[in-house]
């Protein structure tokens, strides 16, 4: 599988996986304009993606959602809460509606729904697996729930929010309201939960970590790394910026070789899955 972040920021958010064939983008948080800039540099040709899937609908990840979809005729997978929060109308041709928990196929690869904490109206992560490697792009936490951990559990490949340094965030401009909101369990993780999470439930599969979705005002890259590099001396650690594109990887570089265990595991995941109350 190959993927990467073509835009990862509190000013907007576009993840790529493909496997083979197929291909798909999990949000559209930035114009159109620079998707495709983004996906030349990469060699993506944007008529190659069969599905967008969104996990909520605030501006930093539907932002150019509606021209991008409609000028390639692209169908979009969102919940129904997401949809009407995110005022859109989009054409119904190309309108999917799913459940926060749904499982969908795209050609060679299955796309489940993570419901989770966060302050909109019906939100989910995705994870995304052929049946071999499993990658979870999981931003916009509020807090860790048990479906988030039983994404981290299963991932070869995950990205994970690291959303805001805790000094920052007690030090910066912004008021009182927005820093409440933004750590009070419904909105993002820190560099340090981050942290803690991933050292908590990770396990022998995981063997790239990448870090995204940091705030512009009360993070930097350079905090994230000097949290992160003392625990990841066996994975390939990456951090996903505001500003440019990542590498698109490739999994086959990175992992090794999987095993029949797999498909077992992904089953009891999904049997697993609880909604947040």
């Amino acid at each position: 599988m190959k993927y990467c972040a073509l835009a990862s920021g509190s000013n907007g958010n576009c993840y790529y996986i493909a496997n083979a064939e197929d291909a798909i983008l999990i949000d559209v948080g930035i114009n159109t304009k620079h998707v495709e800039l983004r996906m030349a540099k990469l060699g993506i040709v944007p008529s190659s993606i069969k599905a967008i899937f969104i996990t909520h609908e605030h501006t930093d990840h539907i932002r150019g959602l509606a021209v991008f979809c409609k000028r390639y005729q692209i169908p979009v997978y969102i919940t129904a809460g997401s949809y009407r929060g995110s005022r859109l109308h989009l054409p119904e041709a190309l309108l999917r509606i799913i459940r926060p928990d749904e499982e969908v196929e795209i050609g060679s690869m299955t796309v489940y729904g993570v419901p989770k904490y966060h302050d909109a109206q019906e939100p989910c992560s995705f994870w995304v697996s052929n049946g071999e490697i499993n990658i979870g792009v999981l931003t916009d936490i509020g807090r860790i729930c048990d479906n988030v951990k039983h994404v981290i559990r299963q991932a070869d490949v995950l990205l994970l929010e690291a959303n805001y340094d805790e000094e920052l965030l007690d030090s910066g401009s912004y008021p009182f309201f927005l820093k409440n909101r933004i750590r009070n369990g419904w909105g993002h993780l820190s560099n340090h939960i981050a942290l803690e999470t991933v050292l908590a439930y990770r396990t022998r599969r995981l063997r790239h970590l990448i870090l995204g979705h940091l705030s512009g005002q009360n993070n930097k890259v350079e905090l994230v790394r000097q949290t992160f590099v003392p625990y990841c001396s066996k994975i390939k650690l990456s951090i996903a910026t505001r500003y440019q594109e990542t590498e698109l990887f490739d999994s086959q570089i990175l992992l090794p070789q999987s095993t029949p265990e797999t498909v077992v595991q992904q089953v009891a995941y999904q049997a697993a899955f609880v909604f947040p109350e």
